[in-house]
């Protein structure tokens, strides 16, 4: 049987079509891992104690400890208040900055205002700001709650105003078109066009600072992170397993409802 001498088959195509760019590409990730793992400060032999030290407390963290039951609940449900009420404080807040900061609601001056208050909450992990309100405000809750209020700030607002922003500007006419005033229109035309968004976003972020509020709470934020940095500050190690898990447990269970309530209201 003769073959078709004229058959052409399909070849994907190289993600960089210049072959000189390509090997070029490839140089540069080469050079430039080999320049950073030879220039950062690897201390070896302290990364060998390290593993030493690890195998002793996972040795030591089995089984874990529920024993403490109380302890246990005691933290989570401070961790599920921290993280509820940052959620509702962030979002409030966040609601009037996106509007200030959506470019199609306010004239340049205004939007460069309120990008920046978006940048500024934005610039900082939430352990540096917690550390901050910890300095200010001294050990507990409260520095826990404002701490994700901040981290809450930051992201609904940058992403609601950038919602805000890809609204049909059709709506918004049609309402100023009967004499509207500005808050008339933002109540009738702008608000109802991003309230999914507004919905999803809020069930994100609450999902997010109750996984956060763990983290806060190790220096010094409250809720559960508190429990957690006591017990490994006393080598309690099998009662931190037991906290961890807990801790995933939670997640996996916030994840899901709040996945669920996603699909419901967006």
């Amino acid at each position: 049987m003769l073959t078709n001498p004229h058959k052409r088959t399909w070849r994907k195509p190289h993600f960089i079509a210049h072959p000189a760019l390509r090997y070029a590409f490839f140089v540069g990730v080469f050079v430039y891992f080999f320049w950073a793992i030879s220039t950062l400060p690897f201390n070896w032999e302290r990364i060998q104690q390290g593993l030493t030290r690890a195998q002793i407390i996972f040795s030591s963290a089995l089984p874990p400890d529920f024993s403490r039951t109380e302890l246990l609940i005691e933290g989570f449900v401070e961790s599920i208040k921290i993280a509820i009420l940052a959620t509702v404080l962030g979002v409030l807040i966040s609601i009037p900055v996106a509007l200030l900061s959506a470019r199609n609601i306010v004239p340049a001056p205004v939007r460069t205002v309120g990008r920046f208050v978006i940048v500024v909450a934005r610039s900082f992990h939430p352990i540096i700001v917690a550390i901050l309100f910890v300095k200010a405000l001294g050990f507990g809750p409260l520095a826990g709650v404002l701490t994700l209020a901040v981290y809450s700030l930051g992201f609904v607002a940058k992403l609601l105003a950038d919602a805000i922003e890809e609204i049909d500007q059709g709506q918004v006419e049609a309402i100023e078109a009967t004499g509207a005033g500005r808050l008339k229109t933002l109540m009738y035309a702008v608000l109802p066009q991003v309230l999914p968004r507004q919905v999803g976003l809020t069930l994100y972020q609450l999902d997010s600072n109750l996984r956060a509020s763990a983290i806060v709470g190790i220096v010094g934020g409250g809720g559960i992170g508190a429990t957690l940095n006591s017990a490994f500050g006393r080598y309690d190690y099998d009662f931190a397993l037991a906290i961890l898990l807990v801790v995933i447990a939670l997640i996996l269970i916030s994840e899901g409802i709040s996945g669920r309530l996603r699909r419901n209201f967006t």
